[in-house]
């Protein structure tokens, strides 16, 4: 399978992947979407919030993934669950623990590499959408646990998802890492770690030790932050463990689902070497990488611009499965 070529093209008024990134992330929300929330017991007795788009009964279900501190008011969210609304579907968007605006109940929060909560989701979701067609999407970090999932059940994803897509994923999150922790790209890591870290001190004041809280106040890279809680509070040794054992790009050969990965080469989340190869992935997937859009940017349109390239590309494709 060799990377398709990509009809996206950058408006002339916004070009580079930072001004892609930040402008389509800041000032094109999208479309507000009135959801219906659900809370669901996870089988280790913590929750998640699952929002819904309702439709049809009979209708497609396109579930999405949220990216880091991400949620379904993340404007790629609202684009896309919009998107699913027009074409008479059904959406739904569950939150990783922690995320959706509640603490979880348990110590343990959410990460790259999270492929088990994607499978019981996603087994949960199948038994909601019945006979229809359920398609799972997932952004960033949402994308990488999703491709991650695909690839360890292989064919036997078959029988859970008709089709899946993966939108700025950092496949290798070691490069990720890495580049996020230098230059202008740590104004990036600097935003999550905000969140990230408000949200560590808050369990720390309800599980006490539970991580270096010290280590935790003091850490200014998404490295620092791994090591001192995403890594010891998901069993893994550090954030180089944690980096290696939770990339999606190794098992990528091993989809046996349609999919389709989108990933600008410009994206500053991943440098554009780091991107698989043909001989990386199976014949089931489709590389689309666009040589500009930044990390879930892809605007387009004259100014003030739009971000409905994206939805309309991964709906149709979908839509095209279905056939």
């Amino acid at each position: 399978m060799t990377p398709s070529a990509s009809l996206y093209r950058p408006p002339w008024w916004l070009r580079g992947a930072n001004a892609q990134t930040i402008y389509a992330a800041l000032a094109l929300r999208g479309s507000r979407v009135r959801y219906r929330r659900e809370r669901w017991d996870t089988p280790d007795h913590d929750f998640i919030l699952v929002d819904w788009v309702d439709g049809p009964a009979d209708a497609p279900l396109v579930a999405l993934f949220h990216g880091l501190e991400g949620s379904s008011e993340s404007h790629y969210a609202r684009a896309l669950m919009s998107a699913v609304q027009a074409r008479g579907w059904r959406g739904v968007v569950p939150h990783f623990r922690g995320c959706g605006g509640e603490p979880n109940d348990l110590p343990r929060a959410y990460h790259s590499g999270d492929s088990r909560e994607i499978d019981w989701v996603l087994r949960r979701l199948g038994a909601v959408a019945g006979a229809a067609p359920l398609f799972a999407v997932g952004v960033s970090l949402g994308g990488n646990a999703l491709l991650k999932w695909l690839g360890e059940e292989g064919d036997a994803a078959r029988d859970v998802v008709r089709a899946a897509a993966a939108v700025s994923a950092p496949v290798d999150l070691t490069a990720a890492g890495n580049a996020l922790g230098r230059g202008f790209n740590l104004m990036y890591a600097r935003h999550f770690l905000g969140s990230l870290k408000r949200k560590t001190a808050a369990k720390l004041a309800r599980f006490p030790g539970c991580v270096d809280g010290a280590a935790a106040a003091r850490a200014r890279t998404l490295r620092e932050f791994d090591d001192a809680v995403t890594a010891p509070l998901h069993g893994f040794r550090d954030a180089s463990d944690y980096w290696l054992r939770s990339s999606s790009k190794p098992l990528m050969n091993r989809v046996d689902v349609p999919t389709l990965v989108i990933n600008a080469r410009d994206d500053p989340f991943l440098p554009g070497e780091h991107l698989p190869d043909p001989t990386d992935v199976s014949a089931k997937m489709v590389l689309e990488f666009p040589v500009a859009g930044g990390h879930v940017g892809f605007v387009t349109g004259p100014f003030p611009g739009h971000i409905a390239w994206m939805p309309a590309r991964v709906l149709g494709f979908f839509k095209a499965a279905l056939a």
